[in-house]
């Protein structure tokens, strides 16, 4: 029998010069964090905050212990969100994206070293576990010119000293997304680059205690602010002028205010054009009695991702029997699906077990059953039994594990498709749904 947290929940009353993670109590801090908003919300709902240095330490060892298990003398990142994981410091995070001035490098004795901005080298200092801050990892055209080559020169030296001090010269190095100069560069170096992304996939896969609070408190201001939109599209949706930007838009301002960061995508659209889905939401001003579908995507408190999805019946009329059908029968799919989830099961069962879509939905049929989340979707990835690769997810989930279990559904040439999704703890002895946000009643049919 499953214990879930919220049947012992309790409230933190920590107060004084810290909060309750940890964080300074000065409405201050350096790092991205949760607003007062966030904070009171929890506390009324009876939830426990995150220890953040706890959940840093935890990152750090989790990653250390990835890299010398593979004989590693070093992880290099690039990417912004293994940096985030590492080293729970943010410079940013969209423009970081596509123009990577960031790095890390976590070597084989824990010796943690980043590269930032020139002009913020403080925004890692809260991190005592950040051991040096840096510049020079900027390897990329508009910011270098026909010089790139020069300044990857001079960081790769860098990488190669500190792993000559802190990895006893092991040159085998896990990078996991370096701009072609810098591979050259390390390669010219001496260094043999390893596949750095598994590394950092499977280090993140397994969530600790603290990274697991941090996740309900995202996922309840996650919530809050899906209410909130769901509050104004019902209210608004058919007025005349109300677009479907306007409604999308009620959830970013939402997720800021509790102190959330970003969202990845532009999911939700109404009416027809939610068929086929993966339109992203525009100026259309959509009628009473449609469908309104989205997916979050969000990246909220904590820098933790809460990728949900609901479909809404937005009218006073019913919704036609077509569509009911097709809720009840993506609802069924994504908990049939949920049932299977627990501790040992290999990823190839869910694939060969899963329950079937029926054939008018298996042409458009969403690009995955599940997959894992933390920072953003991570690894790994259930695909359905006509998509599997073989060996490429010969896995077993473990405790710790969050899952999205998912489903898009609508006929082709359709005009309208179903969007569910929720997000589900792999616990002990089975999972636990992380997510409580209902289903629209109309949909279901029970209204």
């Amino acid at each position: 029998m499953n214990t879930h947290y919220r049947d012992t929940r309790k409230i933190d009353p920590a107060r004084g010069a810290t909060l309750g993670d940890g964080s300074p109590n000065d409405a201050d801090r350096i790092e991205i964090g949760p607003t007062q908003l966030a904070f009171a919300e929890w506390a009324a709902a009876g939830l426990e905050l995150p220890d953040l240095a706890k959940m840093r330490r935890y990152r750090w060892e989790r990653l250390t212990r990835h890299i010398t298990e593979r004989g590693y003398g070093g992880l290099l990142m690039f990417d912004p969100l293994n940096i985030r994981y590492a080293t729970d410091s943010t410079n940013m995070q969209l423009w970081n994206a596509h123009n990577p001035f960031r790095a890390v490098l976590l070597c084989a004795d824990g010796y943690m070293v980043i590269w930032d901005y020139k002009n913020s080298p403080f925004l890692s200092s809260f991190n005592p576990l950040v051991r040096e801050q840096r510049s020079g990892a900027d390897l990329f055209y508009f910011d270098r010119g026909d010089k790139i080559d020069v300044a990857a020169d001079v960081f790769s030296n860098e990488v190669r000293g500190l792993i000559e001090a802190h990895a006893e010269g092991n040159m085998r190095l896990a990078v996991d997304k370096p701009m072609l100069h810098g591979l050259r560069a390390l390669e010219a170096q001496g260094f043999t680059v390893m596949e750095g992304e598994e590394v950092t996939e499977k280090a993140r896969a397994v969530k600790g205690p603290d990274e697991i609070k941090a996740m309900r408190c995202a996922s309840h201001a996650c919530e809050a602010s899906v209410r909130a939109m769901e509050d104004f599209a019902r209210v608004h949706m058919g007025d005349g002028k109300t677009c479907e930007d306007d409604i999308w838009a009620v959830l970013h301002a939402e997720n800021i205010r509790r102190g959330g960061e970003w969202l990845e995508t532009r999911l939700l659209t109404t009416g027809p054009r939610t068929n086929p889905w993966f339109q992203e939401c525009g100026p259309r001003i959509p009628s009473r009695n449609e469908i309104l579908a989205f997916d979050t995507d969000l990246v909220g408190s904590y820098g933790i991702c809460v990728d949900i999805s609901r479909t809404w019946w937005i009218g006073e009329q019913k919704p036609r029997p077509d569509m009911i059908y097709a809720m009840q029968h993506a609802h069924e799919h994504i908990m049939t699906n949920m049932q299977m989830l627990r501790p040992g099961v290999m990823i190839p069962e869910l694939t060969e077990n899963c329950h079937r879509l029926d054939d008018k939905f298996q042409a458009q049929k969403y690009g995955c059953m599940m997959h894992g989340v933390g920072l953003c979707d991570e690894w790994p990835l259930v695909a359905y039994p006509d998509q599997a690769v073989p060996g490429a997810f010969d896995y077993a989930l473990e405790p710790g594990m969050v899952l999205c279990v998912e489903v898009a559904l609508g006929e082709v040439g359709g005009d309208f498709s179903i969007k569910l999704e929720d997000q589900v703890l792999i616990t002990e002895d089975g999972f636990e749904n992380l997510t409580t946000y209902p289903f629209d009643p109309a949909l279901m049919g029970e209204s």
